[in-house]
Parts: C-alpha cells; structure tokens; sequence
C-alpha cells in the first residue's frame, strides 16, 4: 500500500469521527482529528496479528471504532449509535467492546497495562508487538513515569509508546505545549529510544515505527500535531476539547476536509478470544490451634496453585517477605515481577496481563492498594481477572502504626458491585479461600493478617464464595456475632466467658463479605431474636454494612478513630473491637 492510500484513509477516519461525534451530540472529536495518520498508519500498515494497541488517550474513542470499522470488524454504519445506551461503542472504550481488550478514559494508564502485555508476551515467547497511544496532557500522570522506568528495567523492547503531542489540554496548553524536546528528555532519562517526528506525515511515521521494531529498548514516538487537524475552526483552538460539531459546522468542516477517494485498505486486528483456565490443586494441612498468620497459609497456596498453573504470574510492590509472595518467586521466578514501591504501575500491569489471559495476584499492604485504587477501579471495566491480596489488616498489626493500617480497604473493594471479597480467619480457610479466588474470574480481593491467629477449622471444611460458617449455636442463643479475620477470635473468646456465665451466643465467620449468605445470616439473626452485633478491624463502611442491608439494625463495633502504635492487643482494646468490648456490647441487650 502506498503513503496516500494511508493519507486517505486518515481523512476518512476523521469524517467518521466527526460524523458520529456529532450524531452523538457529544464527545472528543478535535483529540480524534490529531492522531489520524497515526491511527491510520499503524491499523493500515504496522499492526500484525500477534500485535496488541492500546488506545491509552480514551477520549478519542471514535477513531478507534472508526478504524475498527474500516477495517471490517464492525458495520460502519454502527459509528452512527455512538454513546448510545444500546451500542457497545461507549464514550470512552470499555471491553463491552470486544475488541478492546483495556478500558481507558482515565487517563496515564494506558503505558501500565502494556507493560504487562509486553511482558506476557515475552513469557508466551510470542514475537507480538504492543502498541500504546497516549495523549500529552496524561503524559503529568506520575503512572506514566512508574511504567516507564519499569518498561527499561525488563527490556521491553517489543513496546512502543506513541504520543500524540497535539498542545492542548481540555482546559488550556499541556505543560510542555509543543516542546518536544522536553518529553525527549524525560523518556531518554529513563532508559528508552527516542523519536521526534511531524505526526501528520505518513511517511515519518513509517520511518519511526521502522526504528521502533529495531530498536534494542522500549521506543518511544513523539508526534508533534495539531488538535483539530483538517477543520480550520478547531485547529490548535482552546475551547473545542470534549464539544461536537453542530450540523452546520460539520457540514463546513466536511467541505474543508473535502472529497476523499473511497480507499479501502485491509487490516491484520483480528478478535482474539482468551480462555482462563483453573487447575485444581491439593492445599496444605494444618493442625487444631496451629498458630500461623493467613498471610503466611496464603503463600503457601500460592506456591501449590503455581505448580499446577503456569498462567499464574505474581506481581510484588517491594513487600514480598510481607505478604509472604516471597514463596512464589523463590519457587518460580520467571513468573515473578518485582514493581517495586509503585502500586498503580503494579495495578496496570496486572490488567495487561489478564488481558493476554494471565492469573495475576497481586499482592501488597491492604493499605498500600488505597494508593492504586483508581487502576482497580478501571480494571474492572477491563473485565480483569484480577486476584489482590492486601495483608497488615487493620490495627492488629500493632506496633508500626496509621500508615500501614489497612483501615479503608474492605470498603474499597465493596463499593465494586461485581468485585469478590474474602476475609480468612485461619491458615484452612485461607488456603481453600485462595483456590476459590482461581476458580473465580473477575476482579477479587483478599484479605490477610499479620499476625498468628489459631487453626480453627478441620482440613476438610471448604469455603465456597458467598458462604459463611456458624461456629457456635444453640437453641437458647441471646445475640447473633458476626466477625471475619482476627475478631473471629475475639468472638470465640468473647462466647466462652459468655458461656461459663451461662449466656449463650451464636457465632458466625463471615468469610464471605461479598457476595454474602443473605439468607442464612436473616434466618440466624430471626433465630437470636434479631439481636445482632458485628465487630470488624476496619473503619465503618465494611462489614457492618454489608451485614444491616441484609438484616437491618445491628450493633457494629468498628474503628472509630484514628488510630494510633501499640500492641496488637491494645489496640483491639483500645477501640472497642476486642472480646471484652463485644461481652459489653451483649450485656446491653
């Protein structure tokens, strides 16, 4: 194909953009304009299709489904229900769109989640390609810069970042506006091949992708353009970020952009399923009132779920001998990351990973994940198959302090209304818990504790998602306790002084946070005369409510403040969650 074959297809992806922009009412179409001769190029020319793109500047959605479009893979005619609640062209790319493998629209992600394509590439010891499109307004997003620096410390060569350096910003000039020298500068520091080229000539962008397939390093393509390219009105014009044309302005921008020979050129993107697949796998035994942290039973698994799946992979934030992931790398370290102290890299990897159909744990402080939440929070738009792991739950890890407290990580998780949520409160449940999490697809969460607590549970028992377990029951039971992780304990400790005071008290594990037993926790709240208290190690939006949606009033014992160093012990004490705080809690029935 020749260069003004590609030149026309350009123009023609900017009509369709335009066109279906304003039939929407809405959108970014000047973002779409700037990169069109780069879409064009690389969907028309340099994708194989072994290769992956990212389109890591979202706004400009339309040209995407455009060149999706032009390429045969969905009707044209489609690019006209843009925005359309019906239409799985949204404004923004979604995986609703089959063809989009990662959600973006927030933006400075985009760079993460190739990484952890290019890598999985790299473990598949496939000779594929990843592409990443970013605008320069994201390119301030310190996620950029994490991804970056750890795209030089694997030698990604076989990724390419293209930036579309088109000025603007939605509200004014970017910070380096059209200095492309500045961006240079940055990526050289960090390790990657460069080049500066005029984003709107066809045949410098052959010439820059030609160097980036050779080139020993990550690549990096900075495209110097113009926002609103081709419709005098919008060009390099504040003002015109997220605004459709009227029907009048686009039938003027259309004159201006002109007739266009109807060129129709092939593209190697193809659909490409990806399959997940779970192996069974035994999980360790352990002994009644076995002293083991969960977090410790949690790498255990891992090492054993390993051995029977090599599309497991673990990513680490510089906590390994935390989290106890430490057994993982020792046992497999080619399907090890290390993503150093930089979670929202960490996060964006994982995506790209299970986007190339990879089990990816990630693990850190429960705490630490708050940091990352926003790549969390877009994962699930992905359609990720995810599997987080936070340790140092709550104030029980004592000593170290607020800032290691995962105080805010249950409600995180919650507020994602199709994320799992599992809270183990011995090595048993921990182990059978970290098999249900690769059994389950989609985004979940785990959460362990640092410290020791007592094996409860026989080997056999298993904990299927959306379970609970009663501990303790009677006919004669006063109040209902519902506790997860280490107020399990507190709970159990708390119904056998009850008990020598011949007070009995039902007991619940609930193991299970979301999805949870509805029902059973109804029918054994009716069965302790709707007298309910639930104790968690967290702040208030966990547990407790989760459990009064179901049932209604509880007693909720929680964090209530901010908390402070001291012993584990102390501190349950200290902020009421401990078994003395439930004993008063039931005596005030």
């Amino acid at each position: 194909m020749n260069i003004k074959e590609l030149e026309a297809m350009a123009n023609k992806l900017r009509i369709h953009s335009l066109k279906s922009t304003t039939a929407a009412g809405s959108g970014h179409p000047t973002t779409c304009l700037s990169c069109a001769e780069i879409m064009s190029t690389l969907f028309f020319s340099e994708l194989k299709e072994e290769d992956e793109f990212i389109l890591s500047k979202g706004h400009a959605a339309p040209i995407l489904y455009a060149a999706y479009a032009e390429a045969g893979l969905i009707p044209r005619e489609e690019l006209m229900n843009l925005r359309k609640i019906d239409s799985v062209l949204e404004g923004h790319p979604t995986t609703r769109m089959p063809l989009v493998k990662i959600a973006s629209g927030s933006l400075g992600q985009g760079l993460s989640a190739g990484v952890g394509m290019a890598l999985a590439k790299k473990l598949d010891n496939n000779n594929g390609r990843v592409y990443v499109l970013l605008g320069d307004g994201e390119i301030a997003e310190g996620a950029v810069w994490e991804a970056a620096n750890l795209a030089v410390h694997y030698n990604l060569n076989n990724l390419c970042a293209i930036v579309d350096v088109n000025r603007l910003g939605q509200s004014q000039q970017t910070m380096h506006g059209h200095e492309l020298k500045k961006y240079k500068k940055k990526f050289e520091a960090f390790g990657w091949n460069t080049d500066i080229i005029n984003g709107h000539k066809v045949r410098n962008i052959l010439g820059a992708l030609k160097k980036a397939r050779n080139s020993k390093k990550p690549f990096v393509i900075l495209a110097k353009t113009i926002k609103g390219k081709g419709v005098s009105f919008s060009e390099d014009k504040n003002g015109w970020h997220g605004k459709a044309l009227n029907q009048e302005e686009l039938e003027k921008a259309l004159q201006e952009i002109g007739k266009i020979e109807d060129v129709k050129l092939s593209s190697n993107i193809k659909e490409k399923k990806v399959e997940y697949v779970f192996n069974d796998f035994e999980t360790n035994n352990y002994n009644p009132g076995e002293m083991i942290a969960t977090r410790e039973a949690f790498g255990k698994a891992l090492v054993n779920l390993g051995k029977n799946n090599n599309k497991v992979v673990v990513l680490d934030g510089d906590v390994k001998n935390s989290t106890m992931t430490e057994y993982f790398f020792n046992e497999f370290p080619d399907r090890s990351f290390e993503c150093f102290i930089a979670e929202q890299n960490m996060v964006g990897a994982a995506a790209g990973f299970s986007a190339m159909g990879f089990i990816p744990f990630v693990a850190t402080f429960g705490a630490f994940l708050t940091r990352a939440y926003d790549f969390i929070r877009m994962a699930q738009y992905s359609d990720a198959n995810i599997k987080f792991v936070g340790s140092h739950a709550g104030v029980s890890i004592g000593q170290d302090g607020p800032s290691q407290m995962g105080l805010e990580d249950l409600s995180m998780f919650l507020s994602m209304p199709h994320s799992v949520v599992l809270y183990p409160c011995d090595a048993v449940s921990s182990e059978k818990l970290v098999k249900e999490m690769a059994k389950h697809k989609g985004i979940s969460y785990l959460r362990t504790t640092r410290g020791k607590t007592p094996v409860i549970y026989d080997n056999n028992e298993e904990f299927p998602v959306g379970g609970l377990k009663v501990l303790h029951k009677s006919k004669n039971d006063k109040v209902l306790v519902i506790g997860a992780g280490t107020t399990v304990h507190e709970a159990i400790k708390a119904y056998n002084t009850l008990k020598e005071k011949g007070v009995d008290i039902r007991v619940i594990d609930l193991y299970s946070v979301q999805p949870v037993d509805k029902e059973a926790l109804i029918k054994n709240a009716e069965e302790c005369n709707n007298n309910v208290v639930v104790v968690e190690d967290h702040y208030a939006n966990g547990i407790g409510s989760v459990v009064s949606e179901v049932i209604g009033k509880i007693k909720h014992l929680y964090v209530k403040e901010t908390p402070r160093s001291g012993t584990p012990e102390e501190l349950r004490a200290k902020y009421g969650i401990d078994a003395d705080a439930i004993i008063k809690e039931i005596e005030s029935f």
